[in-house]
């Protein structure tokens, strides 16, 4: 026990301190589905908890090959000439025999993975959907505490993981590109309510004519979504190339706004507590499920249940409902 407490003491003081070595640590501590690892993950996140809450914490998500690395290089490098410190979460598709990250941002990001004001943590989706991992707000808590500026979360890409990554974040951003056909066919209109910027990158060269028509046609969408009233926060269309590095000092700015924005109508605070019960919801889910498939007196219960189904003896719904009401007697 005496052990476990130095390991703990020793990670959480040099995370404060911001030790890089001790920062990555703890990322691969709370990552651990080891029984131990997770514990000394509870008291650790529990030893860092009052240094966090001061970054901006801002999500990136797009389909592939949109180019989310290269931006959020060139946004990442421009930020850190103004003092800014970076750290960016960028959850890596995983090998599909040892779900171990390719770490593949590694090398899409090599001048800013390499800055000594910048920390990029590509971590294995582990067969995990929805662009985020199991670990990532406690990532995200830990950069937060190692006194990170501005944090990126980057998604695997565009579906559920928008729903995700928008609860653990202040600004979310989708980036899109221009091209051929309907710009909006196959955005969700639930992707449109969430977002808080949309970007258009890649506006250069001989798309730049096709990048205006794309970024009319997202302003109507959205403008037939969202309501303008000074509680609502209206969502920009944004020209971007981040090869040129051309509309990232607009990018910022925005993101600054949205900032401003959510202190000025008192949201931040209530945005991150939601986000806290969604958390705690999350968890308690979670480990009820474990804990009934792992309880030895419910296996006949469950197996009884499972052959009925199977036999379609039952309906689902009800079978699920008693065996509910039998679990919480």
């Amino acid at each position: 026990m005496k052990k476990n407490s130095n390991i703990v003491e020793s990670l959480a003081a040099g995370i404060i301190q911001g030790v890089r070595r001790d920062i990555a640590k703890a990322i691969t501590l709370v990552e651990s589905k080891s029984s131990r690892d997770q514990e000394l993950s509870v008291k650790l996140i529990e030893k860092i908890l009052p240094k966090t809450g001061k970054s901006i914490r801002i999500g990136i998500s797009g389909p592939p090959g949109v180019g989310k690395s290269t931006l959020i290089e060139a946004l990442g490098l421009r930020l850190i000439g103004k003092g800014k410190k970076i750290a960016v979460l960028a959850v890596d598709p995983s090998s599909v025999l040892t779900f171990g990250s390719i770490l593949g941002d590694k090398t899409r990001m090599p001048n800013l993975s390499i800055n000594s004001q910048a920390f990029v943590r590509p971590s294995p989706s582990s067969g995990i959907l929805g662009g985020v991992t199991d670990s990532t707000r406690e990532s995200i808590l830990i950069c937060e505490a190692a006194g990170f500026d501005i944090i990126i979360v980057e998604t695997v890409g565009v579906g559920q993981s928008e729903f995700n990554v928008a609860q653990m974040v202040d600004t979310f951003i989708v980036l899109l590109q221009p091209f051929a056909g309907d710009e909006l066919q196959g955005v969700k209109k639930g992707i449109l309510e969430m977002v808080d910027v949309v970007v258009i990158n890649k506006c250069d060269g001989e798309l730049k004519e096709q990048a205006m028509k794309c970024c009319v046609d997202y302003t109507h969408a959205l403008s037939l979504i969202k309501q303008n009233d000074k509680t609502k926060w209206v969502v920009p269309v944004l020209k971007v190339s981040a090869l040129q590095q051309e509309g990232l000092s607009d990018l910022w700015l925005k993101i600054v706004e949205h900032t401003a924005f959510l202190k000025q109508i008192n949201k931040k605070k209530s945005k991150r507590i939601a986000q806290d019960e969604q958390w705690f919801w999350e968890i308690v889910t979670k480990n009820l499920i474990a804990e009934i498939k792992q309880d030895k007196s419910k296996q006949y219960v469950l197996k009884t249940i499972l052959a009925q189904i199977n036999d379609r003896k039952i309906s689902v719904l009800q079978v699920a409902k008693q065996f509910i009401h039998h679990s919480c007697d």
